[in-house]
């Protein structure tokens, strides 16, 4: 029989895949714990009064800068990478004792996780002359930052290795949206990228050796081992 232009390839005809939530997670945690709510409802006729006599509590700002920041990024990267080329996935569910991922990226390169912060301040690299090296932000060492990205490359490293994926390389990154960075270098540390969002596009969008087939077979063994987190 004849055949018309609906057939398609097996990867084009699959279902499409789920993406996930950009900041998802935190959006819930916030609403979970929103103060004006709860005020509210303990307090139906003083709430407002309340509410206008009290700040947020600052773990709730936070979470809710945080869903706005990761938004942020993954819109920026929705923009300036090349979708044809660049997977990414939001907001994906680790194993327990390990926070979600924020952005997993599957590029020609190979694989990023991408931790979004919403931090401010000068972010400076120091080496002392005895010790090791240290992340600084507004002049605090903030070096655990890059301990939390390199358990989740070791998570995700692990789930590629179980399916057959020992090949690819696993690359991460710390995206800040609001932190004072070099203007005119990428900063790395500990073979991590400190990038602007720009910065970081450019090298999803690098070549590397992976076809848009593989990526998306890539994408698609990541969705569904690491499903977005709820």
């Amino acid at each position: 029989p004849c055949r018309d232009s609906a057939d398609r390839s097996p990867m084009s005809a699959r279902a499409p895949l789920e993406l996930g939530d950009p900041g998802g997670s935190l959006v819930r945690q916030y609403q979970r714990r929103n103060r004006e709510q709860r005020t509210r409802e303990a307090h139906p006729r003083i709430g407002e009064l309340f509410l206008a006599l009290r700040s947020a509590p600052q773990h709730e700002s936070a979470f809710h800068q945080g869903a706005v920041a990761e938004r942020a990024v993954a819109d920026s990267l929705a923009v300036r990478t090349e979708s044809d080329r660049v997977i990414t996935l939001h907001n994906r569910r680790m194993p327990p004792g390990l926070a979600d991922v924020d952005h997993l990226a599957i590029a020609p390169t190979g694989v990023w996780i991408i931790d979004t912060k919403d931090w401010k301040g000068k972010v400076e690299i120091k080496s002392p002359w005895f010790g090791e090296p240290r992340l600084l932000i507004r002049g605090h060492d903030c070096t655990k930052l890059i301990d939390g990205l390199e358990r989740q490359i070791a998570a995700v490293r692990a789930t590629l290795d179980r399916g057959g994926y020992e090949e690819i390389t696993v690359r991460g990154a710390l995206s800040f949206t609001k932190a004072d960075l070099p203007l005119l270098r990428t900063q790395t540390f500990r073979g991590h990228l400190l990038p602007y969002r720009k910065a970081l596009a450019h090298r999803l969008n690098a070549d590397g050796p992976l076809s848009s087939v593989s990526i998306e077979q890539l994408a698609r063994h990541l969705a569904t081992l690491l499903p977005p987190a709820r």
